[in-house]
């Protein structure tokens, strides 16, 4: 399988960047890392709630597990409310609300609070995870360059400083309910804040060839019909209608964005929508065996390092941390070496260390080599998020919005699915037997990473003409 389009938004050259463009890149960068640290600084906390409530692996499982049919649920909704509000009000104000919600997961008194709560933090979640990303790849659409896998690297980063603060509270004995008010008075005022500094104007502004915008290209079909689609654009603003979006977009021909050269003339058909649909299916399996990777830290690496070697709070939650901080290393360098490689190789590159560092950890039990095996899986994992997203905002034939939507909501599948079998198995045999099931993630991977997009000489010289 290859995706319909098979070139990086990015470009070889690096033309001036706007100021609102950095200003923009670096507020999103926030979104990014206050959504990372809010909800990771409760994982360090999940022996404390486990144990006050008094739950055991398989319940545990079962409420984290339903907590993410909140993001099933709310999760498309995204589309409808960007084509609305604009993909900058929404992820600020749904981040604002994950925030407050996260409030009552601290304060969960029982299961069925526990996993209520959690149903609300994940259906916030997914909203601000799809608007945030859709509104980096308008940043990303402005620096004509790879950026989106920075913004990912923020939200590892922020994960990692909130498990950092989760795990010292622990430590500590910080009463739940403070550690979680004073998260949401930090982390909901700096979500506030970052909203001025955010892009104006529609969504699909940034959807016009990059070429154009620049004024390189050469006259052809789609740079005659530009000019009548950016004062349509312009005109519509941030309320601008799907429909008028999709005539925009249609008017300047799809394809002119990936240096090939095709025009549509007019519009997507049939075909291509179905084909684009079942890419993006493809692409939210990859995903799929991602998220469950991450969960695997997430939700289950410091009762595994408490349990399995009797390890302190504040090594049990380097787990996660240790997850988390590789993950965030990847994708900070993950931009350049998806220059390189391509989407797909790197993909399966990550799949490889992923599989075999965890392989070794539970082979050889070691506190160290726990650390050292969700590390590797956090690293192997680093990019597919940001690829993904990416991949699915650019399909040909696909609606705008609806691509990066519909994987973000297959993404929360692996989110819903595993943490019951990792808990059901972790009862009947141990949570070390039950974590060999990343392995089996990375296999997934491997399996379905020739969806993503591959590097080749023809793109690189696409993207130096454009």
């Amino acid at each position: 399988m290859t995706s319909s389009r098979s070139s990086h938004p990015h470009r070889t050259s690096r033309a001036p960047v706007a100021a609102d463009a950095r200003r923009a890149r670096w507020a999103v960068s926030l979104i990014f890392f206050l959504n990372g640290a809010s909800f990771c600084a409760i994982l360090p906390r999940y022996p404390q709630l486990v144990e006050s409530i008094g739950l055991s692996n398989g319940s545990f499982g079962l409420a984290v597990g339903l907590g993410p049919i909140g993001g099933l649920a709310a999760g498309l909704l995204a589309a409808p409310l960007m084509a609305r509000f604009g993909s900058a009000r929404v992820a600020v104000a749904f981040q604002v609300v994950a925030s407050t919600v996260h409030l009552l997961v601290y304060t969960s008194a029982t299961w069925l609070w526990l996993a209520a709560a959690l149903f609300l933090a994940a259906a916030s979640d997914s909203i601000t995870d799809v608007s945030m990303n859709a509104h980096g790849m308008r940043v990303e659409r402005r620096y004509r360059r790879s950026i989106l896998n920075s913004y990912h690297g923020w939200w590892s980063l922020g994960a990692v400083t909130g498990g950092i603060l989760g795990s010292v509270c622990a430590q500590l004995a910080v009463p739940l309910w403070i550690q979680g008010l004073v998260g949401l008075v930090l982390f909901g005022s700096l979500a506030l804040g970052s909203r001025r500094f955010l892009l104006t104007g529609h969504d699909s502004t940034e959807r016009r060839p990059a070429a154009l915008e620049a004024g390189l290209a050469a006259p052809s079909a789609a740079s005659a019909a530009a000019p009548a689609a950016a004062t349509e654009e312009a005109l519509g603003g941030e309320t601008a209608s799907a429909g008028e979006t999709a005539g925009a977009d249609s008017a300047t021909g799809s394809d002119a964005t990936t240096g090939t050269g095709a025009t549509t003339g007019t519009g997507v058909t049939r075909a291509s929508t179905l084909r684009g649909l079942l890419l993006i299916a493809a692409l939210g399996l990859v995903l799929v065996f991602a998220g469950a990777t991450e969960d695997a830290g997430n939700t289950w690496g410091a009762l595994f390092m408490r349990d399995t070697f009797e390890a302190t709070p504040f090594l049990a939650g380097l787990a996660f941390v240790a997850l988390q901080g590789a993950q965030t290393v990847g994708r900070f360098l993950g931009d350049g070496v998806v220059d390189r490689l391509g989407d797909r190789l790197t993909a399966r590159i990550g799949a490889l260390l992923s599989g075999a560092g965890m392989a070794m950890a539970l082979i050889f039990p070691h506190p160290a080599t726990a650390l050292i095996g969700f590390a590797c899986a956090g690293w192997g994992i680093a990019t597919l998020f940001p690829a993904a997203f990416r991949a699915a905002d650019e399909m040909e034939g696909v609606p705008h919005g609806l691509g990066i939507t519909v994987v973000g909501w297959f993404a929360r599948i692996g989110f819903f699915v595993t943490p019951p079998i990792v808990g059901a198995l972790a009862d009947a045999l141990t949570l070390r037997f039950a974590l060999w099931l990343v392995p089996l993630y990375a296999l997934g991977i491997l399996v379905f990473s020739g969806v993503l997009s591959a590097r080749t000489a023809s793109t690189t010289e696409a993207g130096a003409r454009a």
